[in-house]
Order: C-alpha cells, then structure tokens, then sequence
C-alpha cells in the first residue's frame, strides 16, 4: 500500500522509494530462491563493459549457464567486448521483466578461458552456430572445437534486484492511488546481496554439487 511521504525522508535525504521498498525481513535462503527464479526465466540479459575513450557498453547476451550467483555466457573471441575485458575485467549483468518489472543487477568481474575449456562443450548448442556461421575450411565451423568459440566467466561481487509482490492489476491501483493522495507507491521488494552473503552462497552451491 502507497506510504506517505515525511519530513524526516526530506531532512535525511532519503529515497522514499527505496526506503519503503527495501526488504530486511525475509529470510536470505528464500531472497536467494527467489533471485534465482527470476534470472533462470528470464535467461537473457545485457552484460556490460567499460571501453577507454567510450564508457559502459553493453549487449544482450543468453545465460549459457548459471552456477550459484555466478554465470557463464559462451561468446565470440573476435568481438570488442574481449579487448574490454583486457583492460578492465569488471562487469554489470542486468535482467529486466517486461511483464511484471522484476529486474536485477549483477556486478562482478569477468574471467575469460582458452577454447580448450571443456565446459564449452556441455554449454554449446545446435543453435549456438548460427552466431558464428561456418566458413567451410573445417576450423571455423560454429562447433565447440571452434577457435572463436570462448567463455566468460561472470563471478559476482555485488547483486541488488527488485522484485513485484502485486501483479498488474494491484500494481495499477497502487499508481493511481499515489496520484491521488501524494503518497509513495510500494509495489514491490528491494534486496542486496553483498559479497559475503555472496561466497557463503557460493559455498553452499558449491558443496551441494560435490
């Protein structure tokens, strides 16, 4: 329900928005169940680099595979982002829902392999080789053994997402009631995951796939 705003949110410089949303109550296993839900259906999201001379660039890219809070996305070697990430190995992966606005936001830093890691194979696809083509000499063909064919590795450091707790019906009456009254809209649940909530994550999967 929308919450009015106060003097004290103005004399704190408060964000009222990310105040009232903010959520300090739900048990981590369940913020982390529910973070997963969201990035594992959405499965598409932008990862983005920072290029010297330009600024942060980023571009849709599909999840070839999400290990705990860290995710593997299989790439060309030939494209720009490569030489970002030489200079700058710090990300930002963002997933948005068009439908109900869940959205997350993933900073970490990137970890590229050689062609010769084996986990290329358990990720490609059929599918995959249409990105890449085939050039017909038997090397560059799309396929794993592919020269071009390269992952990267996102280990996260920080994660902030949002997540809709009204669907589109109660999320239109909390708008309109807003307007009427001056209130803030609450529609949803803010959480973070900081960099020890992360390694504890991290460990769990971990230990639980040993």
């Amino acid at each position: 329900m929308p919450e009015p705003l106060t003097q004290q949110d103005i004399d704190t410089k408060t964000d009222p928005t990310v105040a009232r949303q903010w959520d300090t109550e739900t048990p981590i296993e369940k913020q982390w169940e529910e973070f997963y839900g969201i990035v594992d259906k959405l499965k598409i999201g932008l990862l983005g680099t920072y290029r010297q001379g330009v600024g942060p660039v980023a571009r849709s890219m599909a999840v070839a595979k999400r290990t705990g809070p860290d995710f593997l996305f299989l790439a060309n070697n030939h494209s720009k982002k490569f030489s970002d990430l030489e200079k700058l190995k710090e990300v930002t992966v963002t997933f948005q829902n068009s439908s109900n606005q869940d959205w997350v936001s993933v900073t970490g830093e990137a970890v590229t392999t050689s062609n010769s890691d084996p986990r290329i194979k358990d990720v490609w696809t059929r599918s995959t080789a249409v990105w890449f083509g085939d050039l017909g000499d038997g090397v560059h063909n799309g396929k794993p053994e592919d020269p071009r064919m390269t992952l990267i590795e996102v280990r996260a450091k920080y994660i902030s997402y949002w997540k809709a707790q009204v669907g589109a019906l109660g999320f239109g009456k909390e708008i309109v009631q807003s307007m009427i009254t001056g209130e803030v809209a609450n529609t949803g649940a803010l959480r973070q995951f900081e960099q020890s909530d992360i390694e504890q994550a991290r460990a769990r999967d971990s230990s639980m796939s040993s």
